[in-house]
């Protein structure tokens, strides 16, 4: 099945260094507050050893509609970026998502940072590649959502 790319982008008023250090570090709980559609906010996380940012690094993500996801950090690069890998999709995503790699990317904009959350998917089956260009369209809701929580965090 053929992956989906999804991003999105936003400026923030807001040095590079300070915005990669608090986006590392902000409560999922906090970034993915609300519902999008299908979408199921975060609810919380476990099995983290420590703050999270140390490459290997791994945590459960619950999600608002019972269902939960495996995270492993892959790289960080300082005020630059950092990435990972989602797996062990259970609920009601599972029967779209197989895993997706995510990257947090942190770049100069004028006097402030442009931020860019970007999703590679990895469907699940036929049915899931059949379901890619509605998730997409519900991620980029998802997506912007995410970015104002995340203006109200680190502006």
């Amino acid at each position: 099945m053929r992956s989906v790319e999804l991003e999105q982008s936003r400026t923030f008023p807001v040095p590079v260094p300070e915005a990669f250090e608090r986006v590392l570090a902000a409560p999922l709980e906090q970034v993915f507050a609300r519902r999008y559609g299908a979408l199921p906010p975060v609810r919380g996380v476990h099995d983290q050893d420590g703050a999270w940012g140390t490459v290997g690094q791994t945590r459960v993500i619950a999600l608002g509609d019972g269902g939960s996801m495996r995270e492993r950090l892959t790289s960080v690069v300082s005020d630059s970026r950092f990435d990972y890998v989602v797996e062990d999709v259970t609920g009601p995503m599972r029967a779209l998502v197989d895993s997706l790699e995510g990257t947090w990317a942190f770049a100069p904009a004028g006097t402030g940072v442009r931020i860019t959350w970007a999703w590679t998917v990895h469907p699940r089956g036929r049915f899931g590649a059949l379901a890619m260009p509605a998730f997409a369209r519900l991620w980029r809701g998802y997506a912007r959502q995410a970015m104002e929580q995340i203006e109200s965090l680190i502006v």
